[in-house]
């Protein structure tokens, strides 16, 4: 397959020449609502940083494909549910005070000709080619080939890549940074959760009804029981298109059902991580097949034994999960320190 250049809604997806945008896109000022009371953002001007830049990938096969990146400006929020937000599930308490650092995070999911570049560059075509990526260190081992549609008849373009294994979302991270010179990776829980409210307090980013639900995301009831391209409907306050629907996201965290338990006693912890192990990851956001009230942000969703079920392999395939079109992934972005002496 030979990638070409894309165009999908300007304001996500467009053609560029790889430079960062004017400085009319310096973080400003963040204006909360005096209703999010616990929701304290920390201050905007801090470092100079761009509030959004988009970044250009090429590759091996030619063209260029781009995808924008918007600064969360860092904070402290209420992570978790409380006991009378309708919907609620146990694993999403206790409440609990979340501190973060600014990072970057992707404005949209990521797409399926972006994720295909990679495919195309990392794919392992036989054991002994992966053996031999392994002993080069700068080599990216990637996925095996994947058996079948991998748009699983739902259509690839600048609709997002689905099936992948939160291994292979790790992977496609590493190849991004490598092409980009920057480290990209997953948000963890906390991140995504604080990027999805937004700033505000209640069960979705713009109410505690799910309404409007229709307005900013693709569940059960609008779309037709398929992935949508990205950045169709409207943004959450903070310019993230699709944190609600389309397609679950995974998070870097590992999934307990406890671990708000363990977070909570320790209210100072900056930027937590979740639990140090586990078995399976966490994904967010509920996906285009889910009910209103698996979109609510503080609603927690993670593998389960069922992802696997239509893998015929022995052993199951660490990289895909057939015929699950339901999960995918958006990239984000530390601040990299630009002290010396913070780089020590």
């Amino acid at each position: 397959m030979k990638l070409i250049n894309i165009r999908t809604c300007a304001a996500i997806i467009m053609m560029t020449t790889g430079t960062l945008r004017s400085a009319e896109t310096f973080l400003a000022p963040v204006n909360i609502s005096s209703a999010v009371s616990s929701c304290t953002i920390m201050s905007s001007t801090s470092g100079g940083l761009l509030k959004k830049y988009t970044e250009t990938v090429t590759p091996k096969s030619g063209g260029k494909i781009t995808f924008d990146m918007v600064l969360i400006p860092g904070g402290e929020f209420m992570m978790g549910s409380s006991d009378k937000e309708a919907g609620r599930k146990e694993n999403e308490g206790p409440q609990h005070k979340v501190s973060l650092e600014p990072f970057y995070l992707c404005t949209t999911e990521t797409t399926y000709v972006l994720f295909q570049a990679y495919y195309e560059e990392t794919v392992q075509q036989d054991r002994d080619e992966a053996r031999k990526k392994e002993q080069d260190l700068d080599a990216i081992t990637g996925p095996t080939p994947i058996y079948g549609d991998p748009t699983m008849g739902m259509g690839g373009g600048t609709k997002p890549a689905i099936g992948l294994t939160w291994l292979n979302a790790k992977t496609f991270c590493r190849w991004l940074s490598k092409k980009t010179g920057k480290t990209y990776r997953l948000p963890t829980e906390a991140e995504w959760e604080y990027a999805a409210r937004a700033g505000t307090e209640t069960a979705y980013f713009f109410g505690n009804v799910p309404k409007q639900l229709a307005d900013y995301a693709w569940f059960e009831d609008n779309s037709d029981q398929t992935t949508q391209e990205v950045a169709q409907k409207k943004p959450n306050p903070w310019g993230l298109y699709d944190m609600l629907g389309n397609v679950l996201e995974w998070t870097q965290d590992f999934y307990s059902p406890t671990a708000y338990t363990a977070t909570a006693k320790n209210p100072s912890a900056l930027n937590p991580k979740g639990p140090k192990e586990g078995k399976v990851h966490v994904a967010r956001g509920g996906s285009w097949e889910s009910p209103a009230e698996d979109l609510r942000c503080a609603a927690r969703a993670f593998e389960e034994d069922f992802w696997r079920f239509q893998d015929p392999q022995v052993p199951k395939s660490k990289w895909w999960f057939p015929q699950m079109g339901f999960i995918g992934f958006r990239v984000a972005r530390s601040i990299e320190p630009t002290n010396p002496k913070a780089e020590k």
